[in-house]
């Protein structure tokens, strides 16, 4: 085998490698769901079943330490952009305690809204949870109501007819537009917002913890209704002490 051979096979053994690690990773809507279609795809309750008695005692520990009782009947999760920081928070006879803080793993996009399908940008504003998936390409995920009314009015009203959607909390590091948690923490939410309930789960998304700094300038080209909206979360996260985020 003459060298020249060997290095052309070597060449190709690498390039079908890299192949093979760049599909694994940005392939995983295509790879996913027919591996999922082969083993047979779960249910809510198959992972309520499999994964709860893994991660709930962490959680009982985390909501004893808080001094809230588990399950909570009321849960708010607030997302920072800018710290790459999930806060996980419960009411606990009439206030807001802080239970948990998770590290977001990847958020695309820029501080600022989400305008138009494909701009990369994760949503900024109040949403609910309006579904689960537990055959998510990212292992499990949660579905925002983006658009919610407030992003369809102004949708509307500029004429953007392609808002976007499907925008998750969800598994793994990677993101186009959503929050990727990584696996034990989307477990732990996706176990707490079941026991929980959707109705009653608040989630605010901030291009930054206004509680410890004012934005400094508006993101560019930001729209001119995006001062209104900041203003709103500003309001919405009074209740969530700052002194609680730095003991944490």
């Amino acid at each position: 085998m003459s060298k020249k051979f060997k290095f052309v096979m070597v060449g190709v053994s690498l390039a079908a490698t890299l192949a093979l690690i760049c599909f694994y990773k940005f392939g995983r809507s295509i790879w996913v769901p027919l591996y999922l279609d082969m083993k047979g795809r779960r249910t809510v309750d198959d992972v309520m079943r499999n994964i709860g008695p893994v991660v709930e005692p962490g959680l009982q520990a985390a909501f004893a330490r808080a001094g809230v009782t588990y399950p909570p009947q009321r849960i708010t999760l607030l997302a920072f952009k800018e710290e790459k920081r999930l806060e996980l928070w419960a009411e606990q006879d009439g206030a807001q305690v802080l239970v948990s803080a998770y590290p977001i793993q990847a958020a695309s996009g820029v501080a600022g809204p989400k305008l138009r399908e494909g701009d990369r940008q994760v949503p900024e504003g109040f949403y609910r949870i309006e579904g689960f998936n537990p055959n998510s390409s990212f292992h499990l995920s949660m579905k925002l109501n983006y658009p919610n009314p407030f992003d369809l009015e102004y949708a509307r009203a500029e004429g953007r007819t392609s808002p976007g959607g499907d925008i998750f909390i969800h598994g793994k590091a990677s993101s186009v537009g959503c929050l990727a948690m990584g696996d034990p923490a989307v477990e732990d939410l996706f176990i707490l917002a079941n026991r929980v309930g959707a109705s009653n789960i608040d989630v605010i998304i901030a291009p930054q913890d206004f509680r410890l700094r004012a934005l400094e300038s508006p993101p560019q080209n930001a729209p001119a209704w995006l001062p209104e909206l900041y203003q709103n979360i500003q309001q919405a996260l009074r209740p969530f002490a700052v002194s609680d985020v730095k003991s944490s």
